[in-house]
């Protein structure tokens, strides 16, 4: 989910929200590429994850490619917040099918990352447990606050306002407000205060 967030007036409000398609919907199997490999011997295995995993990279660099520059044509994008479910190696998880779960989770935050690196601009990474406290720490606000204020951005969008678009947008407002403060505190000092 992509949440487009701009600065109105000291206060966020949603520029656009779409979904973004990573996974190229004409390759089966290329939405959960370890998956395909879990049933498969080794060699086999390694084939077909290696091809879906190129498939992904090759669709993903083109769609977030196509979303960047829709979104930042004229410079306008800051920064990318990235919410992911967690920041465990998939190496270290035992058991085949909850880490097929956590490569597929670090394959397609890699594409992004790599993708929006292309484009000069960092991913700020959130673990979507952590998001709302860290969000509190940075906004400076309570947490109660901020779900109520991001509940109200979504009000008139003609999509669903879920969690997903909900966390999406919160993940940009934080990129937005530490880009403005790093730009303020760049000019004290540039100011010499």
């Amino acid at each position: 989910m992509a949440v487009a967030v701009t600065d109105s007036a000291g206060s966020p409000s949603i520029a656009d929200c779409r979904r973004v398609e990573l996974a190229d919907p004409d390759v089966v199997d290329s939405a959960q590429p370890y998956h395909a490999g879990l049933e498969l011997p080794a060699r086999d295995a390694k084939k077909t994850v290696d091809r879906l995993v190129a498939a992904v990279e090759r669709f993903s660099r083109r769609s977030v490619g196509d979303l960047l520059a829709q979104y930042g044509g004229s410079g306008r994008v800051v920064g990318i917040g990235l919410v992911v479910g967690s920041d465990v190696d998939p190496a270290a998880i035992a058991n085949d099918h909850i880490r097929a779960h956590a490569s597929e989770g670090r394959l397609f935050r890699r594409v992004i990352e790599e993708a929006s690196a292309e484009r000069g601009l960092a991913a700020e990474v959130t673990v979507e447990k952590r998001l709302y406290a860290e969000a509190a720490k940075r906004l400076g606000k309570p947490e109660p606050q901020l779900k109520n204020e991001i509940n109200a951005l979504g009000r008139g969008l003609e999509r669903p306002w879920r969690a997903e678009e909900k966390t999406a947008a919160l993940a940009a407002w934080m990129v937005l407000a530490s880009r403005g403060q790093r730009a303020e505190s760049t000019s004290r000092r540039a100011r010499g205060g």
